[in-house]
């Protein structure tokens, strides 16, 4: 088990405002009868923190969203039993953070001068300035080097003495400029009124228009530009997450500091989001370094423990790479990103041989996990490949082309994909799909009920996205307008009260209901797994203890399955899907 204090039993996953308009309303339906004994955990998505972006993983304060959740909320959760875990996103934070805003002020004399990366001085001795004020590394650091987005992972920032300097931005960035305002220009009291507000019309049709402001004709006042155009930066408004430097006391005193605040709020699960990407050095990847990441890793845990927390280092790698493996040898759960495609193949291949290797992996070595069909996020797919060691290749859980048949079916089923990038902005490879599970599924209901059936008869804690409970569909208008991460869109509805009573009387909703109760309730599941010998489309999985059992019989070709439930007072009860 993962942490004795940790319940073995279902986890909910979902934003404060993914049920209704505010966490009180997925209170409201945790307390209800069809709710009864379903969940024993929730994690709660990061927009319950201040934040600002990618719908909360820009976190500026891990303080309270007062929008969103209240302290009572949080003892309504604690009443109803619900163990919580959380995010600590631990590569970076919002350029609206109070840490960043000092800089912003103070310069180089703020105290947080060094608890962001400045892209120039990590760099030094290992690259060439150039022209635009940016060091690019050698060739042999940019080879090493995948981004999450086009280009150099860096952000300019401006200084108060008026400098211009690259910090390490390996995520999502943006500056807007603010239209002046007669006021910004008070000062220049030589020129006439009609000359301001010539000079006001067309800044601000320039910035208006998205195009740089440097580039007007003044006319008369053209030797003034430079000034005007100062004045505009001084308006300046960044929207990104900004890379945190690990080698600096003040993070590791924030890590602490914001770990002990999480336990407060009732945590007993940690998920440390991007922390593959944390420890940087010149020379080696961007990416799990070793030891350094190690390092990091056992500082961590030691904060965490002195807190009663369990960690849950969240990476996608491919599988061949085996850090999944190091990670859980190192004593940490992982997240079962395998899980989600391997289903998919499983139920619409018919077989069960790239799903039964994963599982007997997991019992021989031990592996502690957290699984998931669908999540905030997207299907992965990178996870399941292999990867080109100095060694040789290692495969992966399935070969290119079964990963390759698994995109182009959610893809045609209406998903959208995302890739990686290189430095060059080139791709290098697909990431995940994103869409619903259901309408992965090709929204086969009895698919989505064997697939739960099978998470559920997994090791390790199942955790279900609110959506895919409620067999959701893909939300193309929220896709489409979604911006830069449109396609995680997708599969984030809202669920409104008319949409959560017309799920609680569907068949597909109130079955996984019925599996997940047993799942969170049955003795049997916390004792030992039995993967019986079996034809390739078949699956019989039985968990047993003290007498007691629970047995899941599934034909992976037709998708029809029973499950088996055997007390230790000997009652014996057969639930079969679909029920006619």
């Amino acid at each position: 088990m993962l942490n004795p204090s940790l319940p073995n039993g279902v986890m909910l996953n979902a934003y404060p405002d993914s049920i209704g308009t505010r966490l009180s309303d997925t209170v409201a339906l945790l307390r209800r009868p069809e709710l009864k004994d379903v969940f024993s955990l929730f994690y709660i998505l990061p927009t319950f923190f201040q934040s600002d972006l990618d719908r909360g993983f820009s976190i500026s304060k891990y303080d309270i969203n007062g929008d969103l959740v209240s302290e009572e909320d949080l003892q309504a959760l604690k009443q109803l039993n619900i163990v919580l875990k959380f995010d600590l996103v631990l590569n970076h934070l919002s350029v609206r953070s109070p840490q960043f805003l000092d800089m912003l002020e103070k310069g180089d004399q703020s105290r947080y001068r060094d608890f962001f990366i400045d892209w120039n001085a990590f760099w030094e001795g290992e690259g060439e300035l150039g022209d635009e004020g940016y060091a690019m590394p050698h060739q042999a650091h940019l080879d090493r080097l995948f981004m999450r987005k086009p280009g150099l992972p860096i952000l300019f920032v401006r200084f108060p003495d008026g400098s211009e300097r690259p910090y390490w931005n390996t995520f999502y960035q943006e500056i807007n400029y603010r239209e002046l305002e007669v006021d910004d220009l008070k000062h220049l009291r030589i020129i006439p009124a009609e000359g301001l507000q010539s000079i006001l019309e067309q800044i601000n049709a320039k910035i208006a228009a998205g195009e740089d402001f440097r580039d007007v004709d003044l006319g008369p006042y053209q030797d003034y530009l430079g000034h005007v155009a100062d004045i505009v930066e001084s308006k300046r408004r960044y929207l990104g997450q900004m890379d945190l430097n690990a080698e600096s006391e003040l993070v590791w005193e924030f890590y602490a500091e914001t770990l002990q605040r999480l336990a407060d709020f009732g945590a007993k699960l940690i998920r440390l989001d991007a922390f593959a990407y944390l420890h940087k050095q010149p020379g080696l990847s961007n990416f799990f370094n070793e030891p350094g990441t190690w390092d990091y890793l056992d500082r961590l845990k030691g904060i965490a423990e002195a807190s009663q927390l369990t960690l849950l280092p969240e990476i996608h790698a491919q599988y061949g790479r085996q850090l999944h493996s190091a990670v859980a040898g190192a004593g940490y759960p992982i997240y079962d990103f395998f899980l989600p495609g391997l289903l998919l193949d499983a139920l619409d291949e018919g077989r069960n041989t790239f799903l039964l290797r994963w599982i007997h992996e997991i019992q021989a070595q031990g592996i502690e996990t957290v699984n998931m069909l669908g999540c905030h996020d997207g299907i992965p797919v990178l996870d399941l490949d292999g990867f080109e060691t100095k060694e040789g290749y290692r495969p992966g859980l399935l070969g290119r082309s079964e990963i390759d048949a698994i995109i182009d079916r959610v893809l045609a089923r209406g998903g959208r994909v995302k890739n990686l990038f290189g430095a060059d902005g080139k791709k290098i490879a697909y990431y995940q799909v994103n869409a619903t599970y259901f309408s992965a599924l090709g929204e086969d209901a009895q698919k989505l009920r064997l697939a739960r059936a099978i998470q559920l008869f997994m090791p390790g804690i199942p955790q279900v996205w609110y959506l895919d409970l409620f067999a959701g569909k893909n939300d193309y208008a929220a896709a489409d307008k979604g911006g830069t991460a449109g396609h995680k869109e997708i599969n984030r509805t809202a669920l409104t009260s008319e949409m959560i009573e017309a799920g609680l009387r569907s068949p597909v909703v109130l079955d996984q209901l019925e599996m997940m109760r047993l799942r969170n309730t049955a003795a049997a599941f916390n004792g030992s797994l039995q993967i019986a010998e079996t034809q390739a489309h078949e699956l019989e999985m039985t968990w047993s203890q003290a007498g007691g059992s629970i047995t899941l019989k599934a034909d992976l070709g037709s998708h029809d399955f029973t499950i088996t439930h055997r007390t230790a007072g000997g009652e014996r009860r057969i639930y079969r899907y679909p029920k006619s």
